[in-house]
């Protein structure tokens, strides 16, 4: 799989996804990311790539041009267009099935905005969906890009070491994850449930799922409703 950034900050961009499982991930040759820089696109020496909205108002405005330009450099007229991904808070909240979808496909292309926002007719022009991370607002798309590229890599194969690495983690079955413990047995007086010392693997998944129910009815109840 690739994936593209169109991004204003692509240092900042770089400096995440060489880092950790998606770093290992591309050094592996298990996904494929792409950094690209919207300025180099300008078609000005200054490399500006905003302007003062219509009508008014506070803040500045991407430009169309220098976004439809970085977008089309990124693959050939003969390819398949990419899906084009706007990260925005108007967008679909981003969920853990949607990384799942998205990681069935062969290549996604992450557009951050910044400012104030991208002009319309660009994202009328190109963009095929729009996500949101959650109902607050960011300096720019970076961080909101990263997330999903994160999310979507590790559903990739071979990414993780084996399925199970992600299929008990919270969101994956719909529940929030289990507490989890590791050495020493005890710590501070606080003892790990005897269960997990038990050794019997039938019981330990029964407690799992049950601490999963538990601590999703108690802090995320909707969660719940949707899995009706």
């Amino acid at each position: 799989m690739r994936i593209d950034i169109m991004t204003l900050f692509p240092e900042m961009c770089e400096a995440v996804v060489s880092e950790s499982i998606i770093g290992r991930a591309r050094n592996a040759g298990k996904v494929e990311i792409v950094c690209t820089n919207i300025r180099d696109f300008s078609g000005n020496k200054h490399n500006k790539v905003d302007d003062a909205p219509y009508g008014g108002g506070m803040g500045m405005i991407m430009a169309a041009s220098p976004i439809y330009d970085c977008y089309k450099s990124l693959y050939n007229e003969d390819e398949a267009k990419p899906h084009l991904i706007y990260l925005s808070p108007k967008g679909k909240t981003f969920t853990q099935s949607k990384a799942i979808e998205l990681s069935k496909l062969d290549r996604i292309v992450l557009l951050c905005g910044h400012y104030e926002g991208i002009d319309e007719r660009v994202i009328e022009e190109i963009v095929d969906e729009e996500i949101s991370v959650g109902d607050f607002v960011l300096t720019g798309g970076e961080l909101p890009a990263l997330t999903v590229a994160d999310a979507v890599c590790r559903m990739l194969p071979g990414v993780l070491s084996d399925d199970i690495c992600f299929e008990e983690e919270s969101h994956f079955s719909g529940l929030l994850e289990y507490p989890q413990y590791t050495r020493p047995a005890v710590w501070k007086e606080k003892q790990v449930p005897e269960v997990l010392l038990s050794g019997n693997h039938a019981k330990i998944n029964e407690w799992r799922k049950e601490k999963s129910l538990e601590i999703t009815k108690e802090r995320r109840p909707d969660l719940l409703e949707k899995s009706k």
